[in-house]
């Protein structure tokens, strides 16, 4: 197991490697230090000597790859590539453009992120797997047939539906819930209503769909037959062995994204003035801070290469035939 781990972490070295490249390669080559300069200080007629004042306050003075006036190391440690994209690697992320503190940031707004992400994880687990299994239980009947037709509506409805008509009529219309905001603490328990249901009410018709179609799968194997003939009840082999064993793609599609729980939702934090890491990203997108945006985008790929190593060793939980040698 500990072999399995080293060796994914070492494939995943390459790939951050590649991620970091085309990042520096987005923010710098096609979008020159100077560019960002002008996008930040905002004015059309800018002068030179502003532009070079801008880059020197925020370190975008500096040659991209090599600096020539350095000797030994120097030469590309004092380098933009080096202060700006090589010490993403141990998660230094600097600096915004606004002079904030990034790695602050991101411990602040993590945990907003978090108590929406997580109870939406949970509940929507429990509703989607409870309503597939119904569906796979009165398969070919009118019930299965309105679920999934339901689903499919679900699915074409645009997640800002949800979020403003989930506004509209539980905040502005029946006041049961705050339209937006956010508190620490059990007083924010309150501004996380509304967006857990809404995420969770979102998400019902691709994931009930998504589990539906496993159960359906795992039916009709030979272990389930085998099951049947030794006299047990449709419920026991549907929870007793359907669901055991259908553990493996749910586990692939859940493991993977709990650590891009740690994001948040763009949207949701968005609409709802939730300071999470969504709209911490959104901001900085709309605010052109790309030292920000480039610190998301590395720490969301690392979040996502944790994720699939989270799933390979989750398999030999729920499988004993799968070892990770």
């Amino acid at each position: 197991m500990l072999a399995y781990i080293i060796r994914r972490l070492l494939y995943a070295i390459p790939i951050l490697i590649g991620v970091n490249l085309i990042t520096f390669a987005l923010f710098f080559v096609v979008n020159t230090p100077d560019n960002i300069a002008r996008l930040q200080l905002g004015v059309k007629n800018v002068t030179p000597e502003a532009i070079q004042k801008w880059k020197a306050n925020h370190g975008y003075d500096k040659p991209l790859l090599y600096n020539k006036n350095k000797s030994g190391g120097e030469a590309l440690t004092e380098t933009i590539f080096y202060t700006k994209s090589v010490r993403l690697f141990v998660f230094d992320f600097g600096l915004s453009d606004e002079g904030r503190d990034i790695s602050h940031d991101i411990s602040q707004r993590m945990w907003p992120s978090l108590a929406i992400a997580i109870p939406s994880l949970m509940v929507g687990l429990l509703v989607n797997i409870s309503l597939s299994m119904l569906l796979a239980f009165f398969r070919g009947t009118y019930i299965d047939v309105s679920g999934v037709i339901t689903g499919v509506v679900l699915i074409s409805i645009s997640a800002l539906f949800y979020i403003i008509g989930g506004q509209y009529i539980m905040s502005k219309l029946w006041h049961l819930v705050p339209i937006s905001g956010y508190s620490e603490g059990i007083a924010g328990f309150k501004f996380l209503i509304l967006p857990v249901i809404i995420a969770v009410v979102g998400g019902i018709g691709s994931g009930t769909r998504w589990y539906r179609t496993i159960f359906l799968e795992e039916i009709n194997k030979d272990y389930v037959r085998t099951a049947r003939a030794k006299g047990l009840s449709e419920l026991k082999v549907l929870f007793r062995h359907i669901l055991k064993n259908a553990m493996i793609p749910i586990l692939t599609g859940v493991v993977v994204i709990i650590p891009l729980l740690f994001m948040g939702s763009l949207l949701t934090e968005s609409f709802f003035g939730i300071p999470g890491l969504g709209s911490y990203t959104i901001d900085a997108i709309h605010a052109q801070d790309f030292a920000i945006v480039r610190a998301m985008v590395f720490l969301g790929s690392v979040l996502y290469i944790i994720g699939l190593i989270l799933t390979d060793i989750s398999y030999t939980l729920v499988d004993p035939r799968i070892r990770l040698a």
